[in-house]
């Protein structure tokens, strides 16, 4: 089960002088040994993550994409490392998975649009506890220039792709993580997202730098307002069997549902 988040902060794997100061700051660490490194880096990187003195629980490593040279050279690394928890970069062919044994986690991040079409294959393999998606790599699979409209907001087929890899999660009981917010400045769109994501379904958001982390605590944490209407509307269940009315809505067992989901957060 994947209980890390809601903020997932991404360090390159060859920066081992940040790595401390990432992992303080956010619920978990991403150590990229993918896209933030350098191919003449890939090496060091491999060395830095090895011997990186975090605890596990709280690392999560994301390799290379699988029909790379550099794929078995990440997980030879990590079958000797203490780190057990994996993020598939460009994940697509469920069978390239084979190469980690039971004790790894695996994250699918289905970031083409080959990855997105087979979302449902990958989360069918029981090592695998969450899936994320990527809008960039995804729209430069489509032979497309951009994710987003000129208004900032995702464009139709990007929608899409998130949408489906959040209900494949969900439908093989695998969490759901949200794609990073490129623009570091843009606290507010970053805000509105994260909040969409987490009423949505998402169990943690990605980013890219420090001071979006408390951005995405604070978009997963449930309202003062949200908390008072999930503990009252508990409480009338108590009392009222099966569908009832409650302070003009109707409430039936979905509805408890969410305010169920609304108190384990606050946990």
């Amino acid at each position: 089960m994947f209980e890390l988040g809601p903020a997932l902060l991404f360090c390159p794997g060859d920066r081992p002088d940040r790595f401390e100061k990432a992992f303080s700051r956010a619920d978990a660490v991403i150590l990229d040994l993918e896209d933030a490194v350098d191919p003449a880096a890939k090496q060091r990187a491999r060395d830095a993550v090895k011997h990186a003195d975090l605890d596990p629980a709280r690392v999560i490593v994301r390799v290379n994409a699988p029909d790379t040279g550099e794929y078995g050279a990440d997980v030879e690394m990590l079958r000797s490392s203490p780190f057990f928890r994996v993020m598939v970069a460009k994940a697509e062919d469920p069978g390239a998975l084979a190469l980690f044994d039971r004790r790894f986690e695996l994250i699918a991040l289905c970031e083409t649009a080959r990855g997105i079409s087979r979302a449902a294959d990958l989360a069918r393999d029981d090592r695998v506890v969450a899936l994320m998606w990527g809008a960039e790599d995804l729209v430069a699979s489509l032979g497309g220039t951009g994710s987003r409209g000129s208004d900032g907001r995702y464009r139709d087929v990007v929608r899409y792709a998130r949408s489906r890899v959040l209900l494949e999660a969900a439908a093989h009981e695998a969490a759901a993580i949200d794609a990073v917010h490129l623009d570091i400045d843009d606290r507010a769109g970053l805000s509105e997202e994260a909040m969409d994501a987490a009423a949505s379904g998402f169990a943690a958001t990605a980013c890219i730098h420090p001071t979006q982390v408390e951005t995405i605590r604070a978009a997963y944490a449930p309202q003062a307002s949200d908390i008072a209407w999930a503990r009252d509307v508990l409480a009338a269940a108590e009392s009222n069997a099966g569908v009832f009315r409650f302070r003009g809505r109707m409430i039936d067992e979905p509805v408890l549902r969410h305010a169920r989901t609304v108190l384990a957060r606050v946990l």
